[in-house]
């Protein structure tokens, strides 16, 4: 009948691995052979480290869920009936596995990597900014400080693997007797154990907990670039180093600037008679000061006025993108008595009507005559 590793730890069938690992060093304060020297005790910790070590595997862990036990053949004798090893584990002793020795694991290990994200304004973008983020992550243990024993001494020799980080066990097969290899469910593949483990940490050396940093944002950052903090992600098991931390960066939207890479575009409304003679408009910039933009006289809808180095810097450079204002010329709706006089004496003593458009083709040829040909074709 397969084991039941859920009830072994007390977790549910959904639970995580920080879960799992909560439940696991819950009980081996209990159980460890160093707390509890009991033989039964014994039996209990090699029993929760057997089921901690199943659920962390996906393999092992999918097998349970479908009801059955990846560690059942590793229970078998030399006489046991049936086939005993599965086919993995018949294929690992004879091409690269089995009884192979390996070295046992370092129980100091390197950290991982850790990312976050965090918002910044297109103001913030343009100059850079220091900005705290909050980071929930493994810390060193102050208690044990990272040794994982309460009173810092080092981890002595498993007396279960002698140091290996394996033991061997002999499975049946339909090929006959096999040597196989496992983890040491006592030292967890280490081949050392700490004979008294911390009560905060549970001989991980790690803890979790929130930090406050400050994440240097450079000038012309963009949405989607992150930032590499060396160290500063989760530290490792047993005090190991730290893993770096990214920091993913997203730009806000700005209220009339439009980011075009290092290139910024603005749309300007600008009335009719201005366009006709040209002015002066000041815009606020997101340096904090005012941006003067010249508007030439006789500016048409859909011209675009370009100043150079006026958009955003590029990063890790001494070069800014341009600043692109795209006229859109304003035709007024309502007009005062005094404005539709003024607007009819400068038409009548305007050279230009209203007229149809044309277009002359490469040879001189009209639109009109150049569509009148097409649908003859």
């Amino acid at each position: 009948m397969a084991r039941d590793y859920y009830g072994i730890l007390g977790v549910d069938r959904e639970a995580t691995e920080q879960e799992i690992k909560k439940a696991y060093r819950k009980l081996a304060r209990k159980y460890h052979p160093d707390v509890n020297p009991s033989e039964e005790a014994q039996e209990r910790f090699a029993e929760i480290s057997l089921a901690q070590e199943v659920l962390l595997d996906p393999q092992k862990r999918s097998i349970v869920d479908r009801g059955g036990d990846p560690m059942e053949q590793a229970d078998m004798g030399p006489g046991a009936g049936g086939f005993g090893g599965g086919l993995g584990d018949i294929f690992e002793a004879f091409f690269g596995g089995g009884a192979a020795a390996r070295e046992p694991r370092s129980r100091v290990q390197h950290g991982n990597d850790a990312l976050l994200r965090t918002t910044v304004t297109l103001e913030e973008a343009y100059a850079g900014v220091k900005k705290e983020v909050s980071v929930d992550t493994a810390v060193v243990c102050d208690r044990c400080h990272g040794t994982g024993s309460e009173s810092e001494s080092k981890p002595v020799t498993c007396d279960n693997c002698q140091g290996m980080g394996q033991v061997q066990e002999v499975q049946q097969s339909f090929l006959g007797n096999i040597m196989t290899t496992r983890d040491c469910p006592k030292c967890r593949g280490f081949g050392e154990i700490i004979k008294d483990p911390c009560r905060q940490c549970a001989g991980d050396g790690r803890v979790r907990a929130t930090r406050d940093i400050i994440a240097n944002i450079p000038a012309g950052i963009a949405t989607g670039m992150r930032i590499r903090m060396a160290g500063q992600g989760e530290v490792g098991h047993g005090g190991g180093p730290a893993g770096d931390l990214y920091v993913e960066v997203q730009v806000e939207p700005h209220p009339y600037f439009m980011r075009d890479g290092e290139h910024l575009r603005l749309r300007l409304n600008v009335p009719m008679y201005d366009a006709a003679l040209g002015t002066e408009i000041t815009v606020p910039n997101l340096a904090g000061s005012d941006t003067l933009i010249e508007v030439p006289a006789g500016t048409q809808p859909g011209d675009t006025i370009v100043l150079p180095g006026e958009g955003m810097p590029i990063v890790r450079s001494d070069r800014s993108g341009d600043l692109i204002a795209h006229v859109q010329v304003v035709v007024p709706t309502e007009l005062s008595n005094q404005e539709r006089e003024a607007l009819e004496t400068l038409r009548d003593g305007c050279a230009d009507n209203t007229s149809v458009h044309t277009e002359e083709g490469p040879a001189g040829e009209g639109f009109f005559s150049r569509v009148r040909d097409r649908f003859r074709r």
